[in-house]
């Protein structure tokens, strides 16, 4: 498979994880995603790095949007993490879906990194202003 099509396959795979963790975070009680209208910043957001991965994805800025985006989906664990330290563990244990959660976090996690590094890739291969 080609080094551009991983990119996009991986880069529509975090958007579509970012939306399920964004979900479940808004419908847990205290969970880290604030209630009401502040939700409404994650639409502009996935529609910039959606744009960056399909219309813009043989351009440098296209590489760049999936390079935050990947960044932005490795970010999501390792802040939920850092945060459950502060949490009960009691209250982390509880059998509510969490399974799912985990599962998403996780694979957010991976997809992130690997947009991430293919992104890195893609930008440093190219011969960026020559013609093809």
């Amino acid at each position: 498979m080609k080094h551009h099509t991983m990119l996009i396959i991986a880069s529509l795979l975090s958007i579509l994880l970012l939306t399920f963790h964004f979900t479940d975070d808004i419908l847990r009680e205290g969970g880290m995603a604030v209630r009401g209208a502040t939700n409404l910043i994650t639409l502009p957001i996935l529609f910039v790095w959606l744009y960056g991965t399909l219309v813009l994805a043989e351009r440098r800025s296209g590489y760049i949007i999936m390079l935050v985006g990947g960044l932005f989906g490795l970010a999501m664990p390792v802040l939920h993490m850092v945060q459950a330290k502060t949490v009960v563990a009691n209250e982390i244990a509880r059998p509510r879906g969490d399974y799912f959660f985990v599962w998403t976090l996780l694979a957010l996690g991976v997809t992130g990194l690997f947009s991430f590094i293919l992104s890195v890739r893609g930008l440093r291969s190219r011969q960026w202003g020559q013609p093809r």
